[in-house]
């Protein structure tokens, strides 16, 4: 059983999206920057690499594994790699078990021509008291818009998460880390060789917060003869905040500013919540940017198909005081932005950008396209032979509900290619030609949050109504979730036999998905199968 899809996807309207419109004064734009899930993000200016921005965000289990995105007005973002882009990287990828497990919360830094992350492989699953749930590493490349050049991880003995590198006025390297509550709740620092992993000397307590839950995402600049230390309180929902103290040793110990938080969106009413998990940087006027993650939730967090995405914000920093952020809108004024210029190189297309993928022949799947852990690179064939500007995939054993890793590490894998949803309102479709021979055979299309929440529209066959020993197609819809998810179940059309079927998800409100099929040479006979609340895929 073959597969074969035409894919395309098109944003039909956007709402506070990645946008490349600017006013003319140059200092008004739009949030979110990498629309989509993009959380935990990190963000750097580099003025040896012609004065270019670059950001990494956290991946979890989809594979490749933290993209890169570059820009040089911060404007225009384009996926100039992903530092993860080999299954040997991090073999132990495909054996975390769970929804939450996966790659999280790198930080990258710039030092002496070499672009260094630091990031933890996490398994969510462990025992509280296993300090094998965390695994810290460091990858390095020379160049960031190529993901081969990244090295293979360097790993270090850290029992926590959120790491990031530091380097002191004397060249000596430092991490940073955010340990677990049933360690010692706080965030810890060590001297660290950046090459083997070793760390020198024993973890040092740097602070423990304002007292708020979960101190982690620590950074560390230096300025005005100060060490600051800003971090993330409050857990990743509605009390997220950013918080910061400073010392004038860099061992500490750390006061609290008297004005935290310096950045939350929390106790509002703004449509952007969750506001948190930051990073500061200047741009080559000298002016102070930061990033964070954010979700368009509401307070009524219930409804934020997007996840958590990447927000910037104006920030001002004056000489011996303390840094202050901008609070987080959709669209923000801030001081001048850098002149207009949209970034050509890369591996992959600019966030918001129409998708409209034909399968040229000759090329590989698009660089944005993900897989739920690693995939098995023999399912998927652009433009086979005899099947130009398609997309053929190999049928998998496992499907969509899979729980953990120790099941999708099947030697046949999971036979998945997704995007992100990036715009509050868009349609996406999928043109597949499907010759099943076995009952329960199955290909389709999902509306995917995790492995146990998700929506599925496909095409399946099973025995006729009217005959069980006889086998027919259907169409199938129906899901996961914590909640009832709607089934339907139709026996397809005969007339609609034999010939390619145009699978459509549509996000036709900013409550509601339709999915639909039809005959793709015959767009005036889809049908549209069902009609789903988003929130059913997070409660």
């Amino acid at each position: 059983m073959l597969p074969t899809y035409s894919m395309r996807a098109i944003v039909v309207a956007l709402l506070l999206c990645a946008s490349t419109a600017l006013s003319n004064s140059n200092s008004t734009y739009l949030n979110p920057i990498l629309p989509g899930f993009h959380p935990d993000p990190s963000c750097i200016f580099v003025p040896e690499v012609n004065h270019t921005f670059f950001c990494a965000t956290s991946s979890f289990s989809l594979f490749p594994g933290i993209p890169i995105y570059a820009s040089k007005d911060l404007a225009h973002w384009r996926l100039a790699s992903h530092a993860i882009s080999r299954p040997e990287q991090l073999p132990d990828l495909a054996l975390t078990n769970g929804s939450t497990s996966g790659v999280w919360a790198p930080t990258i830094r710039y030092r002496d021509g070499t672009f260094y992350i630091t990031s933890t492989l996490v398994f969510d699953d462990f025992r509280d008291n296993n300090a094998s749930r965390f695994d810290n590493f460091i990858v390095h490349s020379k160049d960031p818009f190529s993901s081969s050049s990244w090295s293979d991880p360097v790993h270090f003995p850290f029992v926590g998460i959120d790491t990031s590198l530091f380097w002191d006025e004397d060249g000596a390297t430092y991490f940073q880390g955010a340990s677990p509550t049933w360690i010692k709740k706080g965030i810890y620092h060590s001297k660290i060789d950046i090459h083997t992993g070793a760390l020198s000397g024993p973890l040092v307590n740097l602070w423990n917060g304002t007292g708020g839950n979960s101190p982690e995402g620590p950074h560390i600049y230096r300025k005005d003869g100060w060490y600051y230390l800003s971090i993330a309180e409050g857990g990743t929902g509605l009390p997220h905040e950013e918080n910061v103290a400073r010392s004038r040793s860099l061992d500490g110990p750390y006061g609290s500013y008297v004005g935290n938080p310096i950045l939350t969106n929390a106790n509002t009413s703004a449509y952007f919540q969750t506001v948190g998990h930051a990073d500061i940087f200047q741009d080559a006027k000298g002016q102070w940017w930061a990033v964070a993650l954010a979700t368009r939730s509401g307070p009524e967090y219930t409804v934020y198909p997007m996840g958590r995405e990447t927000i910037l914000t104006p920030a001002v920093w004056p000489e011996g005081g303390w840094p202050r952020l901008s609070r987080v809108k959709g669209e923000m004024t801030a001081h001048q932005l850098p002149p207009t210029e949209i970034i050509e190189r890369g591996e992959g297309q600019l966030i918001g950008e129409r998708d409209i993928v034909d399968f040229t022949p000759g090329t590989s799947l698009p660089t944005h396209f993900l897989h739920w852990r690693a995939p098995v690179p023999e399912n998927y064939e652009v433009s086979p032979p005899g099947h130009d500007h398609q997309l053929e995939l190999r049928s998998s054993m496992l499907n969509l509900t899979g729980y953990d890793g120790n099941t999708t590490n099947h030697h046949g894998g999971l036979t998945f290619v997704a995007r992100r949803q990036e715009d509050t309102l868009f349609t996406y479709s999928v043109d597949l030609e499907f010759s099943p021979d076995a009952e329960e055979q199955e290909a389709g299309v999902s509306i995917f949050l995790t492995q146990d929440h998700h929506y599925d529209l496909g095409l399946v066959l099973l025995p006729s109504a009217n005959d069980s020993e006889a086998l027919t197609m259907h169409l199938r819809a129906g899901g996961m979730s914590l909640r009832s998810t709607p089934e339907t179940l139709i026996a397809m059309n005969s007339t609609w036999l034999g010939q390619a079927i145009t699978l459509e998800i549509k996000a036709f409100n900013f409550t509601h998905y339709s999915l639909s099929a039809g005959p793709t040479q015959h767009a005036h006979l889809m049908q549209t199968i069902a009609n789903i609340g988003r929130s059913l895929l997070y409660h």
